[in-house]
């Protein structure tokens, strides 16, 4: 009898990536925010009319990177979990599939 593993499966190299996009895309967010706080007495004009629509587009791209995000985060929860059980109920083909990758990846590697 096996001991079950949690369902999540975490990638190290994936999560620092993602991790540090969504970093870099709330830092941009956070200077965005404070350039236009900074134009924040010059209504009138150009500046004025390019102000509002920062504004909007910053608005829109927040609300759709937060929906993104959650999406995200759930698909990969699912197949994380569809991985495990496959595995799980499957012992036997999955050390064969992971072996033969293996060979692939071995083969490949030696003709360098």
């Amino acid at each position: 009898m096996t001991a079950r593993k949690p369902a999540h499966i975490e990638h190290p190299e994936a999560s620092i990536d993602s991790e540090q996009l969504v970093g870099d895309f709330k830092a941009l967010m956070a200077d965005a925010e404070a350039l236009i706080k900074a134009t924040a007495g010059q209504e009138d004009g150009v500046i004025g009319s390019i102000r509002s629509k920062a504004l909007e587009t910053l608005s829109s791209a927040k609300e759709n990177f937060s929906n993104a995000q959650g999406s995200l985060t759930d698909k990969a929860k699912v197949v994380a979990e569809s991985a495990d059980e496959f595995v799980h109920r499957n012992p036997w083909e999955a050390v064969g599939v992971a072996a033969g990758l293996g060979l692939l990846i071995g083969l490949f590697i030696r003709r360098r």
